[in-house]
């Protein structure tokens, strides 16, 4: 939940990288698995386990069932959460905590899985999370900056090539149900067709460096 006023909404915006600068890779990034309970049209019902940090980076060959394995006593953090779908990059986001003995057998019982190494690093203003993906997902990395309200007039950095804030099929429940994989090469060409993009009506967004 937000707590700048704005209540159960976050702000975010997302990118797709081809190629990420390894000196951004965070040295005790986190290990997250979700399973999607529900992802139809942007409405989802997620369940997420994830480390505190610490944990060595996946290995992107790994399936979200084999992370689960191997990161299995490292799980120190789970919720349940239900989302909107995402409007110009502001999305409902309802959170609770749970257990994480119970968010573990939830996570390994239902709903299509993804599996990604999460790095977190500070550029210019705002703090950045960009996501590893593994599993039928690889090799797809995505970068997300979040605020506490509309993210307008943002610095993007360079290594983001196009942006996906309002693509469903960059969502992590989009992903979930139609991994990355499957379309990256159609995707490639895609974007070589039409070029990068980025949202309008968000005040000015331009490149840095």
């Amino acid at each position: 939940m937000s707590d700048t006023g704005y209540g159960d909404f976050e702000f975010e915006r997302r990118f797709w990288v081809r190629d990420l600068p390894l000196d951004l890779l965070d040295e005790s990034p986190t290990v997250i698995v979700q399973s999607y309970y529900l992802a139809d049209e942007g409405y989802a019902l997620r369940v997420r386990v994830q480390t505190s940090g610490g944990a060595p980076a996946l290995d992107p060959a790994l399936t979200p069932v084999q992370v689960l394995d191997a990161y299995e006593d490292r799980f120190d953090f789970c919720a349940v959460t239900v989302k909107g779908p995402m409007n110009s990059g502001t999305r409902y986001e309802a959170e609770r905590e749970l257990d994480v003995a119970v968010g573990l057998q939830l996570v390994r019982r239902g709903g299509e899985r993804i599996a990604k190494t999460r790095h977190s690093v500070w550029l210019g203003d705002d703090g950045w999370v960009v996501d590893v993906f593994a599993g039928a997902n690889a090799p797809l990395v995505v970068a997300e900056v979040e605020r506490g309200g509309p993210v307008t007039d943002l610095v993007v950095p360079s290594f983001c090539v196009t942006e996906v804030t309002d693509d469903r099929r960059f969502a992590n429940d989009g992903l979930a149900r139609v991994p990355y994989g499957a379309w990256a090469d159609e995707y490639e060409r895609e974007l070589a067709r039409t070029g990068p993009r980025f949202l309008h009506g968000l005040g000015h967004t331009r490149r840095g460096d």
